[in-house]
């Protein structure tokens, strides 16, 4: 009798997802830099390119960190561990 596959843990599976979902963020984030860059260069005629560096490692990392933490709270509250602690907070409040 054929053997079934065995069930992928709930943590690979997690840190699977939330890869796949960062890769997308990192691509979200160099348009919206890329984006950042073009008004700030269109504003101004006398552009420098450490300005313009500048505005694109600012604006790209801080969408990639605010975008990234979201993801982590979605997924932890996806997980159901937020209730288990939530649950065991409550029981101790009890007491």
């Amino acid at each position: 009798m054929p053997e079934h596959d065995p069930l992928p843990s709930p943590r690979s599976s997690m840190k699977r997802r939330f890869w796949r979902i960062f890769r997308l963020l990192v691509l979200l984030s160099i348009v919206i830099a890329a984006i950042a860059v073009l008004l700030v260069a269109r504003g101004d005629t006398s552009w420098h390119i450490n300005m313009l560096i500048a505005t694109a490692l600012g604006i790209g990392f801080t969408v990639l960190l605010g975008t990234s933490l979201m993801t982590l709270v979605f997924l932890s509250a996806d997980s159901g561990h937020d209730e288990a602690a939530a649950q065991t907070h409550h029981q101790i409040g009890e007491e």
